[in-house]
């Protein structure tokens, strides 16, 4: 990449990550399975956990290069700078990052906003969102519908679908998660089709593949570091790269 901007270098934190966020968990410790009338539980405190956000002047280079902007959870709050360094040496981007632990995909989409108003958008923005959604999962496809518009026709949108089945947890909350995982994936699923410019990263479909790919997970929802961490941003740089190179499909009504 020409010009003042080093895609090789990852984006620098404003908030930088300590050991707690290995034990943060997209799925924070006081959701509980009760009172929620979907039987994961209830979405806990997350406004206070870690995230990885990137300068403004980080964001506007990132933008004038038409390289990629990033909006996630606490699984690309720990994988953000690797993937950074992934999608540079690839296809020489760089990357810029609001990921924030914890936080549903209304609040992603918020973020989104506020940085197509403030900054502009790049043609391609990278979603990492949805583990969250899973607490109330009938409101994901309007966040999804929320994303695509401020987005507009013209950019390529590459959202990474979600697995999320907590270990540690009793089995009636795990067949919970499982069946609002897939709940939330449907409801993306459905958006691929009516929106030509979003295209799915399939996480999900990637472990439900072979049995001994869980060990790619160290808990049910979050990578493991760094066999996960890898497997899982490998798929996205290859959705990021194939989306460099073919622009969104004509508007079809």
């Amino acid at each position: 990449m020409r010009g003042e901007l080093r895609p090789a270098l990852p984006s620098r934190r404003q908030v930088l990550l300590t050991g707690a966020v290995m034990a943060a968990s997209a799925i924070t410790a006081t959701q509980t399975a009760t009172g929620d009338g979907y039987g994961s539980g209830g979405l806990g405190p997350w406004r206070d956990l870690d995230r990885s956000i990137s300068p403004d002047e980080q964001v506007r280079r990132v933008v004038e290069s038409d390289g990629v902007v990033m909006f996630g959870d606490s699984i690309a709050v720990q994988d953000g700078d690797p993937l950074a360094w992934t999608l540079a040496m690839r296809t020489g981007d760089a990357l810029a990052m609001h990921n924030w632990s914890g936080q549903p995909s209304s609040a992603v989409v918020d973020a989104l906003g506020r940085w197509s108003r403030e900054f502009g958008l790049p043609r391609r923005i990278l979603m990492a969102t949805g583990s969250n959604d899973i607490f109330a999962p009938p409101v994901f496809g309007r966040q999804v519908d929320r994303a695509m518009r401020i987005v507009g026709w013209t950019r390529t949108v590459i959202w990474v679908n979600v697995h999320v089945d907590r270990v540690k947890l009793s089995p009636t909350v795990r067949e919970a998660d499982r069946r609002n995982t897939a709940w939330v994936n449907q409801q993306l699923e459905a958006r691929a089709r009516r929106f030509p410019n979003l295209r799915v990263v399939h996480w999900a479909e990637y472990l439900a593949a072979d049995p001994a790919r869980v060990r790619n997970l160290r808990d049910g929802v979050h990578t493991s570091v760094p066999q996960g961490q890898i497997a899982r941003n490998r798929l996205i740089v290859d959705a990021l790269a194939a989306a460099k190179t073919t622009p969104p499909r004509p508007q079809t009504r």
